[in-house]
């Protein structure tokens, strides 16, 4: 209490110095009135006699500072604008990341579409070399990706952090990548170009199987079902008036068995890619594992695998193995059109370079997509591409002489793959458990 009293005294001291400054007439009648008590505490009142004017000393309770709650209003205003500002950062994050996963999309859509078309196109000179130009691309890949690998390094893009992460998963993804090249390659032989692109849809429900499994990912209804009308309607697109049942009859089940495997392995693929990029994220602390690292060591291990495969490859086009030194030399002189067996090689180098370019560039695309969303998006993104294709296919493209005429089917297919990619995209305000948990932020 003798603490109190000495505040309260000169407290009032105070007061009644600065009234007597303040005004050079007598001293003013000066009246004490208590209020309500405030935590035992009473308010004193300082009221002046002649210009009815009030002075408020709250008494200050012991072992407490006083409490201006002024400025704790003031503190909790700016805390409220501060949590704003935060709130508003987020939701513009959240909304910055899925533009760019919407450009993202798009532009592996539109390549896509160029790498189908490039492929038809290049395969016009060598049609005859279909296995040179996958070894040219294979082992052209590995070389780009390397070089372009060496300078990002020798630019500090790339770490040593980033190269030293564990091999074994590049490895898995090169067994997988050469695996499916081999079983698919073997496949298309005997299965038409149609029957291979229904067959293909089955890598969409691969990837969602396997995300389950490995990844933990939970969809909600919409999702499965916006994805199986995306490959009901590249089927529907392709399939309608193209023969493609009487080529599954044809063929038999053991080939078309063998595709649906090839996609298998592509699924897994690309979700092994996934968790790799997701592992990386925690053993770098943070950082993003570079896209040339995954593309190097991936292109390399699938090298030593299809040079292990190479004389069941060369069996599976018919090249008796002796001969293959032979027949790649032939493919490189129709690759670069010189030489007396050029006939027919008309386009080249110009086709095979422009699909190389366009196909590396769909891979990278691809795997940036994979890298800041999902295995999934990046296959829906894939499958958007087979209906625009087709439909180029029916425009006079260079090299490909009449074009051909728009199946009966297209437009119904086309519409069902657009329903199924808006039902996909599509997120009901009250479903907040069971969306599909999104990748670290990159």
């Amino acid at each position: 209490m003798a603490t109190s009293s000495g505040r309260l005294i000169a407290g009032m001291t105070a007061s009644m110095s600065s009234i007597e400054s303040r005004n050079a007439n007598p001293a003013q009648s000066i009246s004490l009135i208590y209020r309500n008590q405030i935590n035992g505490v009473p308010p004193i009142i300082l009221r002046s006699s002649r210009r009815s004017k009030l002075w408020l000393i709250d008494a200050v309770p012991p072992a407490k500072s006083w409490d201006r709650s002024d400025d704790a209003e003031d503190i909790k205003r700016k805390s409220d604008a501060i949590g704003g500002i935060t709130d508003a950062h987020v939701v513009a994050g959240k909304h910055d990341r899925t533009i760019e996963i919407v450009i993202a999309a798009a532009v592996t859509a539109a390549l896509g579409v160029g790498n189908r078309v490039m492929y038809k196109l290049a395969l016009i000179p060598l049609k005859h070399y279909p296995f040179f130009l996958a070894q040219l691309s294979t082992f052209g890949y590995v070389a780009v990706y390397y070089s372009i690998l060496y300078f990002r390094y020798r630019a500090g893009i790339v770490t040593k952090e980033m190269l030293s992460v564990p091999k074994i998963p590049f490895l898995i993804v090169g067994i997988l990548e050469s695996l499916a090249l081999a079983s698919g390659m073997a496949a298309a032989a005997n299965l038409s170009g149609p029957s291979t692109t229904v067959l293909s849809q089955t890598f969409l429900i691969w990837q969602i199987l396997f995300s389950i499994i490995f990844l933990g990912r939970r969809y909600r209804i919409n999702q499965i079902f916006g994805c199986i009308l995306v490959a009901f309607g590249v089927i529907v697109s392709v399939a309608s008036g193209s023969g493609a049942t009487h080529s599954f009859k044809d063929a038999g089940i053991f080939w078309s068995l063998l595709m649906v495997l090839s996609f298998m392995l592509q699924g897994a693929d690309t979700v092994m890619k996934e968790v790799i990029f997701l592992d990386s994220k925690k053993r770098l602390k943070g950082a993003s594992l570079d896209l040339f690292v995954v593309n190097s060591y991936g292109s390399a291990f699938q090298v030593i695998c299809i040079a292990l495969l190479l004389p069941f490859l060369s069996k599976l086009w018919g090249i008796p193995f002796n001969q293959l030194p032979s027949y790649l030399r032939d493919g490189g002189a129709c690759f670069l059109n010189i030489g007396t067996r050029t006939i027919g090689c008309e386009g080249a180098p110009l086709l095979p370079i422009m699909f190389v370019m366009m196909n590396m560039a769909y891979n990278i695309s691809l795997l940036r997509l994979i890298k800041i969303s999902s295995a999934v998006l990046s296959s829906l993104a894939s499958t958007v591409s087979v209906p625009i294709a087709v439909y180029l296919f029916t425009l006079p493209l260079p090299y490909l002489g009449v074009a051909s005429s728009l199946p009966t089917g297209f437009v119904a297919g086309t519409v069902i793959l657009v329903l199924g990619m808006l039902l996909y995209a599509w997120t009901p305000s009250h479903s907040s458990d069971s969306v599909i948990p999104s990748p670290p932020s990159t």
